[in-house]
């Protein structure tokens, strides 16, 4: 070995160096700020933190939340997978410190002459205790500490899909019992016209087809109904199962009208530094880590593992002598190394398989932060055209209202045709269902963005 080579080799041996490439977080693959006009929507507020308890202001829906948090059982297997993850980490962590295991034996025996001997052994002894001369033990350590944090950052993801989830669900439960509201309105309205052209029909005034057609509007109403009665009751099992208990009635929201008005939208802040904090995003970077310190054990794996092993006893003609002046001290020590000679390349396989396999974990890093800028891009596009949306939506329902009063008048006064009237309650009944379809979409939306944006900064993990 030339000199050049040995001196580093001899620092490293004497600091117990890593073999770990010296890890640099990547540069996001993303523009810096949002695209287009949806950067017209942020403001100054850097990194933001968003809290469920204050975008959402409705106390029902909080409170939902807060019970889905204590008895949702996905949270409990992550959170079971976190403290597995934690176990395995201080398994691992373990190998950097010498074991010791200690023993005792009383043996009693009859002698050749029938005197009964007694021999007392106590031992106090390190097993194979390695060296880290390499940093190979450290690096494993490494790694299963990212793993754990990844774990952790898991969950994190599980509460913050788990938090949007309910919010999603809460929503169309309102906007199904808006449906079934209009619902029965137009069938309530449908009923009164087919009365009315039943007695038409009956004075020979109006033919059979009116009646049919106005049956139509009816059927149609009726049958929205019964599925929308169903919708409500399936939005209700699906609470319940987020929720993770039964779900009290009192906690729903009674239309969309009201619900989305207390959903607020998170501030996206002007840097998209902000997806870095995102729960899947600080796994995968965790993982990536992980990756990167197995290539440090991977390369320590190339070089010679020096383990030590101590004993020291105590043997006595009796138990009661074992630590007094009769009994006799044994001290014992062995060291060995092992350094790989030949293994048919695998060794160096080994680390052109952990490269490979860091490799691989950057870009699905890199994939991941560009997924999270897309979500948040496409959410804050959304906001920046959804009130103009809903303020058409809410303007063509005023006018549908208006002519359905107006036809319906012209109508019973002999002045409109019954065409007109029919097609004056279709227009309404299309108007009001597509302003409902809306207001889901414009909640619904800043829910997405409250969980493109990471939501809240969660608590850190407990120290491993």
């Amino acid at each position: 070995m030339s000199m050049r080579r040995a001196l580093p080799l001899a620092a490293c041996l004497l600091a117990g160096c890593s073999l770990a490439p010296a890890y640099e977080r990547p540069a996001p693959p993303v523009q810096a700020q949002w695209p287009g006009d949806a950067a017209a929507l942020a403001d100054q507020a850097g990194l933001p933190a968003a809290d469920y308890r204050t975008l959402f202001r409705d106390a029902r829906l909080i409170a939902l939340i807060d019970i889905a948090l204590e008895n949702n059982r996905d949270l409990r297997q992550a959170a079971a997978n976190v403290a597995r993850a934690r176990a395995q980490f201080r398994i691992q962590r373990a190998d950097l410190f010498p074991q010791l295991d200690a023993g005792a034996d009383v043996v009693r025996g009859n002698q050749a002459g029938g005197e009964t001997r007694t021999t007392a052994t106590a031992d106090l002894s390190v097993t194979a205790y390695e060296i880290d001369l390499f940093g190979r033990i450290r690096s494993l350590t490494d790694a299963a500490r990212e793993s754990y944090l990844a774990t952790a950052a898991d969950a994190q993801a599980v509460r913050l899909a788990l938090i949007g989830d309910i919010a999603q669900a809460w929503l169309t439960h309102a906007a199904d019992a808006s449906l079934l509201e209009i619902s029965r309105l137009t069938a309530e309205t449908a009923q009164r016209t087919e009365a009315l052209t039943q007695a038409r029909l009956a004075s020979g005034i109006a033919p059979r087809s009116d009646l049919r057609q106005a049956q139509t509007i009816l059927a149609t109403a009726q049958s929205d109904m019964a599925r929308y009665t169903t919708a409500i009751a399936q939005d209700r099992n699906l609470l319940a199962l987020l929720v993770g208990a039964p779900v009290d009635p009192a906690l729903l929201p009674g239309g969309i009208e009201e619900a989305g008005e207390t959903i607020d939208a998170p501030s996206p802040g002007t840097s998209s530094e902000v997806l870095l904090r995102r729960p899947d995003i600080m796994a995968a970077e965790h993982d990536l880590r992980a990756a990167n310190a197995q290539i440090g054990a991977a390369r320590a794996a190339l070089f010679p593992r020096v383990t030590l092993g101590a004993l020291f006893g105590l043997v006595g003609s009796s138990l009661d002598g074992l630590f007094g002046s009769g009994g006799t001290q044994l001290e014992q020590g062995a060291a060995g190394i092992t350094w790989p000679i030949f293994q048919g390349g695998a060794a160096r396989a080994g680390v052109a398989a952990s490269q490979a396999q860091r490799d691989a974990l950057l870009a699905a890093y890199e994939k991941a932060i560009q997924t999270a800028y897309r979500e948040v891009a496409d959410a804050l596009a959304r906001q920046a055209t959804i009130d103009d949306q809903l303020g058409a939506d809410r303007l063509r329902v005023q006018a549908s209202e208006d002519a359905a009063y107006l036809v319906d008048a012209r109508y019973r006064g002999g002045i409109d045709s019954f065409l007109a009237a029919l097609d004056a309650q279709r227009s309404l009944y299309t108007a009001r269902r597509t302003l409902v379809a809306s207001l889901l979409e414009a909640a619904g939306n800043r829910v997405t963005l409250y969980r493109a944006l990471g939501g809240e900064m969660m608590p850190a993990p407990p120290a491993p």
